[in-house]
């Protein structure tokens, strides 16, 4: 079963063989004979995917406007090739002289179309690495909440934590990952469950004094979307096997509420987020698991949305998170234009949204206990000076941060890649090596 969901739908033969069968379908797809069919069905089905994915485009694009950020058009180009599939399936059912065969093999040919686009789609953003990222298959490493071991008496602290540690004999040889709701008690903020990733060296006993790093995900998005696109689990089992077992706790947290919400990770009419982030957060996880509560051993850090979120999390609440790490995060909190963002959760005031906007922050105040990383992809054009413009601003106020571009665009292959290069340097930040 493993060989089967490991298999990779970004690189090698899976990508590139649904590709070929969907362009096989779609040869189908147009091979009618019918006069009726080659003069008009083809040219009215493209007609009506074409209206369709405009429409759609109308409405997320300059409607909805659910994003902070535009949907790329081959997106939608590829949307339109699977519309276009699905309004040829009837017409070219109709064409065909044997119908059984041509209702069989039409349907198989205009899926195939329709796996083509998702697979190319998912090319550009990245979001499911495997079959098994895809499927929502697990491997076995998932655990009940109400089974994870509770506190160790004695645990083992120091900095760096690794020259005081030595692994025990039957330690697991991979973390394990949990989930759970973390009420906002204070906040009033409701938030989706939490993922939580705990090292091996959290199952021994005694423990040791693990060190936090909460993770948010993007928008649309959940937190279940480190474990897939951000390879999250893998990631930190990979460090942890270097290292005796050793590596941060992972809460990622839900800072939007729902997949497509969007409260700005500030306190506003959309929503307390950013009291939820910043004392909710932490005085969940410091009840219910046995980690460092010294702040010096937290960091924040997110993807796209995410990153917006942990900048302004790093220049509100310093004390409480003195690290960060800001993948492909816009440099100031976005609806999507500046005056619909001080409409929507400001009531219009300007210097509200200054009081919490990073650039503003970084350019009136000094944070030198404060550290950072700044990560983009080489072909996130639109961002890219956007956030080497936060990188300065940072720089220029006291931070230790650290500019970053991946090769890649604005997905999930940038930011799994980042978290994993800046393993060594968060966990030397955060004390553990």
């Amino acid at each position: 079963m493993h060989v089967l969901t490991d298999l990779s739908l970004l690189s090698g033969p899976v990508p590139l063989v649904v590709t070929a069968v969907g362009a096989g379908g779609g040869l189908w797809l147009l091979s009618g004979r019918a006069r009726w069919f080659r003069r008009r069905a083809i040219a009215l089905a493209a007609a009506a995917a074409g209206v369709l994915t405009g429409c759609l485009w109308l409405w997320v694009e300059r409607v909805w406007r659910p994003l902070p950020d535009p949907i790329p058009v081959t997106v939608y180009l590829w949307v339109a090739l699977a519309l276009w599939a699905m309004a040829l399936l009837v017409p070219r059912i109709r064409a065909g002289t044997r119908r059984v065969r041509a209702v069989a093999v039409s349907v198989v040919a205009a899926v195939a179309v329709v796996a083509a686009a998702a697979v190319q789609i998912n090319l550009f953003f990245a979001a499911y690495p495997t079959v098994e990222a895809a499927v929502g298959f697990e491997q076995g490493t998932r655990i009940g909440f109400q089974t994870v071991p509770p506190p160790t008496p004695a645990p083992i602290s120091g900095r760096p934590l690794e020259s005081v540690w030595t692994p025990p004999a039957g330690m697991p040889r991979s973390g394990r990952v949990t989930a759970a709701i973390i009420p906002g008690d204070r906040s009033g903020f409701t938030a989706r469950r939490a993922e939580i990733y705990l090292p091996p060296a959290y199952f021994a006993d005694p423990r040791p004094l693990l060190p936090v790093l909460v993770l948010l995900a993007g928008q649309p998005g959940q937190p279940r979307d480190w474990l897939t696109g951000g390879r999250l689990a893998g990631t930190m089992d990979d460090f942890a096997d270097h290292h005796g077992g050793l590596a941060p706790v992972v809460v990622v947290a839900d800072a939007t509420g729902s997949t497509w919400g969007n409260p700005l990770c500030v306190d506003s009419r959309l929503g307390h987020a950013a009291t939820y982030l910043a004392e909710d957060v932490p005085a969940w996880i410091t009840a219910h698991l046995q980690v460092d509560p010294d702040p010096g051993a937290w960091a924040i850090g997110g993807l796209s949305l995410g990153g917006t979120c942990a900048l302004q999390m790093a220049t509100n609440y310093p004390q409480r998170y003195p690290t960060f790490l800001d993948l492909s995060g816009d440099p100031e909190p976005t609806l999507g234009d500046h005056q619909r963002t001080l409409n929507a959760a400001f009531g219009g005031d300007q210097s509200a949204f200054t009081r919490i906007n990073p650039l503003d922050l970084l350019a009136e105040h000094r944070y030198p206990g404060s550290a950072g990383v700044f990560v983009v992809g080489s072909g996130d054009d639109e961002l890219k000076p956007q956030i080497r413009k936060a990188y300065d601003a940072a720089r220029q106020a006291g931070m230790e941060v650290s500019y970053m571009e991946l090769r890649g665009g604005h997905n999930f292959a940038v930011w799994s890649t980042g978290l994993h290069a800046e393993m060594d340097w968060l966990a030397t930040r955060l004390g553990l090596t």
